[in-house]
């Protein structure tokens, strides 16, 4: 097979961590579309009073659409999880040829309002669940023939207004988008690409619900999760020895790739979009509404 970039993901393996719903399940689900085999792993095996979707309904919906799936229970924190459904991966499949790198846990408090156990929980899920993955994925990932590791994680924006108010939560994010600083240039010459995407608005997701459970405006700010799933495509179907190191917006990315109809990808049509974290400025024609 060339290793030059398709427009397809038919018969590639991707690895997506928390892909049992949001935008993990949707990247799932856009990869199956084209034949994928996906592997989800996540920790959720039963239903969450508030969260729905589990790795096995996860899976159904992936083998739907279209791909192969293997469902495993995982919870990235722990080593031996993360090796043993990545050696069940390689057996089912073969090998891995793309991870995603898209668990994350949120505590948007302040210092003296974080917990050390919401601290911790966020540095193993966030940076080292992400580091872990990654260092586990690779071996497999160096027998591709495009290989790629994608980081769902914001472009490294140093101004303190992006800590004053919830360091904790900026400081274990960021250590997402410092592996791909480091593993870009680590893996280059191994033809690895490590990019990170993250998207421009606010997306509605069943997470995002939960946290702005007194906010049932939220819905009108938003897009939904088929833009990071379009975006993440784009990404993972180009050439990996070209593509690597960059910190990707998904409006963007798809704009430069032609896509003039972003309107359908908001959950209200025509609303006024709120701008995510860590990102600044605004869209030609698009008015958006500022994070505090």
């Amino acid at each position: 097979m060339s290793s030059q970039s398709s427009k397809t993901l038919a018969g590639k393996t991707l690895f997506i961590t928390g892909a049992s719903r949001g935008i993990g399940k949707a990247i799932a689900l856009k990869a199956a579309r084209d034949g994928a085999n996906v592997v989800i792993a996540a920790k959720t095996t039963e239903p969450h009073p508030k969260l729905p979707g589990t790795i096995y309904t996860a899976a159904k919906e992936v083998e739907e659409a279209g791909g192969a799936c293997l469902a495993c229970q995982v919870d990235i924190r722990y080593e031996d999880q993360v090796k043993s459904a990545a050696e069940k991966a390689v057996a089912k499949f073969g090998g891995i040829d793309i991870l995603v790198n898209n668990a994350s846990a949120i505590s948007m408090t302040g210092t003296l309002e974080t917990e050390m156990k919401k601290f911790d929980l966020m540095t193993e899920v966030n940076g080292r669940g992400t580091f872990l993955c990654s260092k586990i994925c690779l071996p497999y990932l160096m027998k591709s023939d495009n290989p790629h590791i994608l980081n769902i994680s914001p472009p490294l924006n140093l101004s303190s207004h992006w800590f004053k108010d919830h360091v904790a939560y900026t400081m274990a994010k960021y250590g997402m988008s410092m592996c791909v600083l480091g593993m870009a240039e680590e893996f280059r010459s191994k033809h690895v690409a490590v990019n990170a995407l993250w998207p421009r608005t606010a997306i509605y997701t069943a997470a995002v619900q939960m946290i702005c459970a007194d906010n049932k405006e939220i819905i009108q700010e938003c897009r939904k999760p088929e833009i990071m799933a379009d975006a993440a495509h784009n990404i993972l179907t180009k050439d990996s020895k070209s593509y690597t190191g960059n910190f990707v917006i998904d409006d963007q990315i798809l704009r430069d790739a032609g896509v003039t109809d972003l309107d359908k990808y908001a959950c209200v049509p025509g609303g006024k979009l709120s701008l995510d974290f860590f990102l600044e400025g605004d869209i030609p024609g698009q008015e958006l509404i500022q994070p505090a």
